[in-house]
């Protein structure tokens, strides 16, 4: 007998992506994102609450050498988005309405993760947190990301 099941279209860059199997049939159609993939996120934790990510400085550096800082606000919006779009939950999706970033500390090299935390998560705004750290868990920056929550069109 021949399995005629054919897997969502981005179930590798899914995997590739860190994100937990029981959520790929929630990203299975639309997937993480061009920008996650170029950027080279990679998930830890996913839940409404708290979302845990990485990236790599390489590749995502300012003529200067360091970071640039729209490679944290890239990291934190994905996370916050990502969060907010699990708490609204299906039939639904979250837009984000402000985003806000103050940077602290410059990196060069390695990895930086990025953590989100939820500070409200209504019916119809979630608001989180998102604090990006270097591999000494030093604090690079602070990010805030509101999201509206509304039904998703048919």
């Amino acid at each position: 007998m021949i399995d005629n099941f054919t897997p969502a279209p981005f179930t590798d860059e899914l995997r590739a992506a860190g994100v937990p199997a029981e959520l790929h049939d929630w990203l299975g159609r639309m997937g993480v994102g061009a920008l996650v993939v170029k950027m080279g996120i990679h998930f830890l934790e996913m839940s409404p609450v708290r979302m845990v990510a990485t990236m790599p400085v390489e590749g995502n550096t300012q003529v200067a050498g360091i970071l640039h800082g729209g490679a944290h606000v890239v990291l934190a919006e994905t996370l916050g988005s990502f969060a907010a779009g699990m708490h609204a939950g299906p039939g639904r999706r979250a837009l984000g309405i402000d985003v806000s970033a103050t940077h602290h500390r410059a990196v060069s090299s390695g990895t930086v993760t990025g953590t989100c935390t939820a500070i409200h998560l209504g019916r119809t705004l979630t608001t989180h947190e998102i604090v990006m750290t270097d591999e000494r868990g030093r604090r690079l920056s602070t990010a805030r990301i509101t999201n509206l929550l509304r039904d998703a069109p048919e």
